[in-house]
C-alpha cells in the first residue's frame, strides 16, 4: 500500500513537471523584433505595448529593432528562432503584402503563429505647401488631367506610404512619377520644401506637419474621420468608394509555439491595449487600440489572409517587386 502509494506520488510528480514548466512561462526576458528602425511609428507602437505586457507577464519585454529589405530581414529572424514564446514579431501591413512585393521571401506566413492584432494606424493624403487644387476631390481631377506632372513621394518600396501610393494610383486609374526615399524623413522634408507634389503617410508622421501648417491635408484614409484631424474628409467622401488603408499592426509567434504559450501573449497583448497610458499615447499618434472584437489570433488569422488578398491583385497590377 505504502509502496502503491509512492508509485502514485512519484507518477504525480512526473507528470505534473510539464505542466509545472508550461505555468511557469515567462521564465525569462522576451524580445519582441520590430522589423524596422528605432524611432518609427510601429516601434513606438511596440515600445508601449512592451512596457505594459511587462508588467503582466513578470518578465521584462525587450525591443530589438532588426530592419532591413522593407522588414523582412527581423521577419525572417524571427520565422527561424525556436518556438519557445522568447523571441516575437511586432511587424505592420507589410506582413501581408510582402508575399505579393518580393519574389525571394526568406520566409512563409505560415511560419508564424498570429497573436493578437494591436492597433490601425490611419494615414493621410498631403501635398506641398500652397498645392493647387483645394479638396480631394479636386487633386482627383488634377491627378487624372496632369498625370506626366504629378510626382508622388514614398519611403521606399513595401513601406506604408510606397502602398498607399499604389493603392490611390489604383483606385484613380492613374499612375503618376512616385519618387523613393529612404525613410518617410526625408520623403516628408522634400515634400514641406516642394520638391514633390504628394505623399501619403501615417497620422503618427503627419499629424504635426498637418497642425502646424508646413503641409496641405487633403484626405484620411479610413473608413470614418479620425478625431484628432476632425476636419480631414475620407478618401470615399472624396469620391473613392470603398477606399480604406490603415497601418495594422500585430503580433506575431514562431511557427509551433504552443497555443497555452500564444493565450498568455495574447491575454497580456489585450491588457495593454486596455492600460490607460497606452490609450491616451495611442490617441495622441492619431490612432487607439483594436477594439476587443478583433484581438484574439484566430481573428488575427482571418484577417491578415484577407488582407494577403487584398493587396495582391494591386501590387499585380502596379508591376513593381523587391528582390
Amino acid at each position: 500500500m505504502v509502496a502503491a502509494s509512492a508509485l502514485g506520488i512519484a507518477s504525480l510528480g512526473v507528470t505534473s513537471r510539464p505542466a509545472l514548466a508550461q505555468a511557469a512561462y515567462p521564465a525569462r526576458p522576451i524580445t519582441v523584433v520590430v522589423p524596422f528602425a528605432a524611432g518609427g511609428p510601429t516601434d513606438t507602437v511596440a515600445r508601449l505595448v512592451a512596457e505594459s505586457m511587462t508588467k503582466t507577464l513578470g518578465q521584462q519585454v525587450v525591443v530589438e529593432n532588426v530592419g532591413g529589405a522593407g522588414g523582412t530581414r527581423g521577419a525572417g529572424q524571427v520565422a527561424k528562432a525556436a518556438p519557445d514564446g522568447y523571441t516575437l514579431l511586432l511587424h505592420h501591413i507589410g506582413q501581408s503584402t510582402a508575399p505579393s512585393l518580393y519574389r525571394k521571401l526568406p520566409y512563409k506566413l505560415s511560419d508564424f503563429e498570429e497573436a493578437g492584432l494591436i492597433t490601425a494606424v490611419p494615414m493621410t493624403l498631403i501635398a506641398k505647401p500652397g498645392y493647387e487644387p483645394k479638396t480631394i476631390a479636386d487633386v482627383i481631377a488634377y491627378v487624372k488631367a496632369n498625370k506626366d506632372k504629378v510626382t508622388y513621394g514614398n519611403a521606399g518600396v513595401g513601406s506604408a506610404s510606397h502602398l498607399c501610393g499604389m493603392l490611390f494610383m489604383s483606385a484613380v486609374g492613374t499612375q503618376v512619377t512616385t519618387v523613393p526615399y529612404q525613410g518617410t524623413g526625408p520623403a516628408m522634408n522634400d515634400l514641406v520644401g516642394g520638391q514633390i507634389d504628394l505623399m501619403c503617410d501615417q497620422t503618427t508622421n503627419t499629424t504635426g506637419q498637418i497642425k502646424g501648417g508646413k503641409v496641405k491635408a487633403y484626405s484620411v484614409t479610413t473608413k470614418d474621420r479620425v478625431k484628432s484631424l476632425p476636419d480631414l474628409p475620407t478618401m470615399e467622401e472624396g469620391g473613392l468608394k470603398g477606399f480604406e488603408v490603415a497601418v495594422w499592426h500585430g503580433l506575431y509567434a514562431p511557427k509551433g509555439t504552443s497555443p497555452e504559450t500564444i493565450a498568455k501573449l495574447n491575454a497580456a497583448l489585450t491588457v495593454a491595449l486596455d492600460d490607460p497610458k497606452v490609450v491616451a499615447r495611442f490617441a495622441d499618434l492619431g490612432t487607439e487600440p483594436e477594439p476587443k472584437d478583433r484581438r484574439s489570433p484566430a481573428f488575427h488569422k482571418a484577417f491578415l489572409t484577407a488582407e494577403v488578398a487584398k493587396w495582391k491583385p494591386v501590387i499585380e497590377a502596379a508591376g513593381v517587386y523587391a528582390d
